[in-house]
């Protein structure tokens, strides 16, 4: 069977390309299951969290005897009562034991059938009287693994079934029970109880208090990447340079499993053939990487539809995620401030040195186009540069230099009066509003997250695989302003770019306004003051 890249559930190595998951495996064991710890995995939608349960069921399974559940194929209805509750829980557990060929597995299916038959009906702590007594018959210690606990996350039976679990860790040393419990889902425990009790009183209660931290490593790194796609390689031969390929795509995913997945199999089954990429050697380049990058931006997917719920409810994440954007704003990374525990809760934010940071690239990108959008309706420059955008590309190649004159002229009539605390404010997305529709449908832009701060932003333009460097920066002095030159020298050399922009929001009374090139090293500068 052909190996192909999967973006919908699971992923199996005989079917799919996948990073290796054996050091993840060993991890989770020797730190986590072995010493008996009970936790949580929770990371953002399609982040590998039921691939990474099913691997590591099979890894445990010479150790240990898995029961392994699944929450979301539990109707609703079963969570209305203590009651209907454990009596799915057990035909849950039975089904499963069933699926099991192994000696342990029918004794324990055994145990399960019987307790149904001579119980229709089952209340919570008789459950828990059945768990242990098969942990105690069991000749290998069980570990409990849940998936998708958020389907229960808007109902208090499951907080009681959390209790129980809490109740019969802490008597462990009485009582069998189960050696490792995990629960897998986007929700955190702490979480889920704010569904069921928003009061402030009780946001903090959990029954859950004797979780461990998972720690692990979720992500792909570009060395993981590497393996995968070199896996591929070996298969198609299409010539690629490996390592760069793996530094490209996680340079706009930044490991996020989903997206690393999605932009390999844009690449791989849907580039080949359109315009300007004949075949796969030409799609698995950086000009290839650009195009599917641009495709998923175009795409409505659940994972983007749930980070813009997110910021419909959270009016105060919205205002937080343009401040960043928009100004550099730099926010101190605390999960206690809930828009931020949202944000990292749903795997659209992370911390990053201890700032608040959108998670990579792709997310940022979309959500920049979101927020030029919602501005576009009503901006003045947003229609000025749709009424300017056919003067600026000539011979399929977009003219920078024509860009920033024309910006130039556009901001200096409009809000050359307004001050610096307006403009600090409002500069930098007046100029990405004005630059959206000149590069709509062809090209994209991100903002450079290592330059970006209060007073510097870094906007990189890709247009047909042509890339522009384009710093903005709010006027400091003339001190400041060379050292600003000298900065946009050094990420030309690190682009390998001969040729750069300078965007100055400018408040002097004596400043020049226009545009000027000037020579800075071995470099060219294109410098608009405004």
């Amino acid at each position: 069977m052909t190996r192909y890249f999967n973006t919908e559930g699971l992923c199996t190595p005989e079917e799919h390309y996948m990073v290796r998951l054996d050091d993840r495996m060993a991890q989770i064991k020797r730190k986590l299951v072995d010493r008996k710890k009970y936790f949580v995995i929770n990371r953002g939608r399609q982040y590998g969290k039921t691939t990474t349960l099913r691997a590591l069921a099979a890894y445990l399974a010479e150790d240990y005897f898995v029961f392994s559940l699944d929450f979301q194929r539990m109707p609703d209805e079963k969570f209305t009562s203590g009651n209907t509750f454990s009596l799915a829980f057990v035909n849950m557990l039975r089904d499963a034991l069933e699926q099991c060929e192994d000696e342990e597995a029918q004794k324990l299916y055994g145990m399960a059938s019987d307790f149904i038959a001579q119980n229709p009906q089952i209340e919570m702590d008789e459950m828990f009287k059945l768990l242990s007594c098969m942990c105690r018959k069991s000749t290998r210690p069980i570990v409990l693994m849940i998936d998708e606990v958020d389907s229960a996350g808007n109902n208090q039976v499951f907080v009681q079934f959390l209790a129980l679990l809490r109740g019969s860790y802490l008597d462990r040393d009485q009582t069998p029970t189960f050696h490792s419990v995990i629960l897998a889902g986007v929700y955190d425990i702490k979480n889920l109880k704010l569904k069921i009790r928003p009061e402030s009183e009780h946001q903090y209660n959990s029954p859950w208090n004797i979780a461990a931290s998972f720690e692990v490593e979720m992500s792909f790194s570009v060395a993981q990447i590497a393996q995968m796609i070199s896996e591929y390689e070996a298969d198609y031969h299409t010539g690629m340079d490996i390592q760069q390929i793996a530094e490209e795509i996680y340079a706009y995913t930044s490991g996020y499993p989903v997206f690393v997945s999605t932009l390999c199999k844009y690449m791989d089954e849907n580039l080949p053939g359109e315009d300007g990429f004949a075949d796969l050697q030409a799609s698995w380049t950086k000009e290839g990487i650009e195009q599917a990058v641009k495709k998923i931006l175009d795409e409505s997917t659940p994972l983007f539809e749930s980070m813009v719920r997110q910021l419909d409810i959270y009016k105060e994440l919205e205002t937080l995620i343009e401040g960043i954007l928009y100004q550099g704003r730099r926010i101190p990374f605390n999960r206690d401030e809930k828009a931020i525990n949202i944000g990292v809760v749903f795997g659209f934010l992370k911390n990053r040195g201890g700032q608040v940071a959108v998670a990579n690239r792709i997310f940022e990108m979309r959500l920049l186009n979101l927020f030029v959008t919602r501005e576009a309706i009503h901006s003045e420059i947003y229609a000025k540069g749709e009424v300017d955008r056919n003067q600026f590309v000539r011979n399929g190649r977009l003219d920078m230099d024509a860009v920033m004159r024309k910006f130039a002229e556009h901001f200096t009539d409009i809000w050359s009066r307004n001050d610096e605390n307006f403009v600090e404010k409002y500069g930098r997305k007046f100029f990405l509003l004005y630059l959206k529709p000149i590069i709509n449908g062809t090209g994209n832009y991100y903002i450079e997250a290592e330059t970006r701060d209060l007073r510097r932003t870094d906007v990189i333009v890709d247009y047909l695989g042509e890339q522009f460097i384009v710093e903005l920066k709010i006027w400091h002095g003339d001190e400041y302003n060379e050292r600003g030159e000298q900065q946009l020298v050094d990420y030309l050399n690190y682009y390998h770019k001969n040729k750069g922009y300078m965007l100055s929001f400018n408040f002097n009374q004596k400043k020049e306004v226009g545009v000027k090139t000037i020579t800075v090293g071995d470099k060219i500068v294109v410098e608009a003051v405004v």
